[in-house]
């Protein structure tokens, strides 16, 4: 008898087509068959060890994160909830150009200073691999929900190059397509990039493009974070269009959104620059996360000069009283490149997380709120923020707008990112809450997607940029990747206020065919694992 038959399900297959009634019947990790009612009508029912009653259940694919912080957190914390009590199961790490592979001892150091905002400084972690390839081998050693990975641009940069704002040799050059071959060989998806992160920012665009054009080789794509998402954000939007279809790489768009004050109702013409090359045979797909705060470190406002060399070289310049106020002029004044060129506003500036606990106090309010209460300007709370915490201070940024989330959020190529820092007193409730939040308030409650619809860009549309070719439907053969979910119900139980609250709604998912929520609650199964590219050309 096979392992589990899901009895009168409303089967979301992950199509986008409509919903159908459906036994599913699941053994050895993946879909078996699949009995539409109609076709089950007087003949038997299919059987097997367990059957689970889905009646007024909705069971769509497993839902595929394509923008996860998650690269410690899933060694850190075996139960995960943040993600697995979500239906995820599938997370795309190394995001933004910055993770903690390929590196060597040096580099490693560096970046677990330059993203402890994102993850901690991991001070509980055994770093025991430097490759990608071993990364890969330390997540199949058992995690809570499947993972995949991008080569980082700005490691591999610091690897080759160092943290310096110049142009790369052509030897260096030479080492970065080796070391982004290297990792796409060894199971990478694609490569990542920050470009308002040092060091990957100071890279050229003659230089990124030599890089995709790797990465087009192993038939993986490119996911940037680009140059602004604020001033000149259209401009940063289509200049990775046309560095990507000069390296003929895939592109896809990393939390694609259009914020602060410049960019309040432009989502359409973001939408249209992307439909004029989608029209031209441009491969481009992009995704958000459904909240209009975003979420970094507060080191990433500095003008890129004031990051140049290294997190060392930026604490020295920050202690520095003249350099200081440089700083300080760059970012209030004109408006740093690590603030997407806009003049920085205190009070959009919220602290989430600090590594210190005596700077707790700081957390959950705003650099404009704290330097009132301690009678001194914005930028000495901020200095004294960044000085005393080494760096690690994680932010909210408030700066979205909600008519250009709904609108992108529509769009045939869109997909669902969370985007999610789980380091932090108060992190940002899109990693707790994302996807039930897309489920129960945007499709039940405002009707901005249809069920169908939005199930497709949180499953089959990512699988299909990821090459999975097994994943992100209900089909047979496909793997038992599954959500099973009250769409009356499901809701995100993250709020701004308790920012780690569990969904509801979602009462069970499974990974590979393997229970790892039931009943509402975490098993003890760890049934995720390294998700590789196939390991050759295209």
């Amino acid at each position: 008898m096979e392992d589990l038959v899901i009895r009168d399900a409303d089967v979301v297959d992950g199509s986008g087509a409509p919903s159908y009634r459906a036994d599913v019947v699941v053994d050895d990790g993946r879909i078996v068959s699949i009995v539409k009612e109609a076709a089950a009508a007087g003949c038997q029912r299919p059987r097997a060890v367990r059957e689970l009653d889905a009646e007024g259940l909705v069971l769509s694919p497993g839902f595929i994160d394509m923008h996860a912080h998650s690269d410690l957190a899933l060694l850190r914390d075996p139960d995960h909830s943040a993600k697995a009590a979500q239906g995820v199961t599938l997370e795309v790490l190394g995001q933004d150009g910055l993770s903690y592979a390929p590196v060597d001892d040096r580099t490693l150091a560096e970046v677990r200073r330059a993203i402890a905002g994102w993850n901690g400084h991991g001070d509980d972690i055994d770093f025991d691999w430097r490759s990608v390839g071993e990364y890969l081998d330390r997540l199949d050693r058992g995690i809570a929900v499947n993972a995949a990975y991008l080569i980082p641009q700005g490691t591999v940069r610091a690897l080759a190059v160092g943290w310096e704002d110049r142009a790369a040799t052509p030897q260096e050059l030479d080492r970065m397509r080796q070391l982004v071959a290297e990792g796409l060989e060894q199971g990478a998806v694609g490569l990542s990039s920050g470009l308002t992160y040092t060091p990957g920012m100071y890279a050229k665009d003659a230089e990124l493009t030599e890089l995709c054009r790797v990465v087009a080789e192993y038939g993986g794509y490119y996911c940037p974070h680009h140059r602004s998402y604020g001033a000149g954000a259209l401009e940063a939007y289509e200049e990775m269009v046309a560095l990507t279809r000069e390296a003929n790489c895939p592109l896809h768009l990393a939390h694609a959104t259009m914020n602060f004050g410049v960019n309040k109702g432009r989502a359409p013409e973001l939408l249209s620059l992307l439909d004029e090359a989608l029209a031209a045979g441009a491969d481009i797909t992009l995704d958000t996360y459904p909240y209009t705060p975003g979420s970094t470190t507060l080191a990433a406002m500095l003008p890129s000069w004031a990051n140049e060399g290294g997190p060392e070289a930026a604490l020295a310049r920050l202690s520095d009283d003249d350099t200081s106020e440089r700083i300080r002029h760059h970012l209030e004044a004109i408006g740093s490149d690590g603030c997407h060129g806009v003049p920085i506003e205190w009070d959009t500036i919220e602290i989430s997380g600090v590594a210190d606990p005596a700077l707790a106090d700081f957390v959950g309010r705003t650099v404009q709120e704290s330097a009132r209460e301690r009678g001194e300007t914005p930028w000495t709370t901020a200095r004294h923020l960044l000085l005393a915490d080494r760096l690690a201070p994680a932010i909210l940024q408030h700066v979205g707008h909600e008519e250009n989330v709904r609108t992108i959020m529509r769009h045939p190529v869109h997909t669902g990112g969370s985007d999610g820092i789980l380091h932090g007193a108060k992190p940002h409730p899109r990693a707790y809450g994302t996807f039930p939040h897309y489920l129960g308030h945007y499709v039940r409650d405002l009707g901005i997607l249809p069920l169908e619809e939005c199930v497709a860009h949180l499953t089959s549309r990512p699988a299909a940029r990821l090459r999975l070719p097994d994943r992100g439907l209900v089909h047979e053969g496909h793997r038992a990747d599954l959500v099973l979910f009250d769409p009356r119900t499901v809701a995100a139980g993250s709020t701004f206020e308790e920012p780690r609250r569990l969904p509801t709604g979602i009462p069970y998912v499974l990974i590979n065919g393997r229970f790892v929520i039931e009943d509402g609650r975490r098993t003890d199964e760890l049934a995720g694992r390294a998700v590789r590219r196939a390991p050759q050309c295209f």
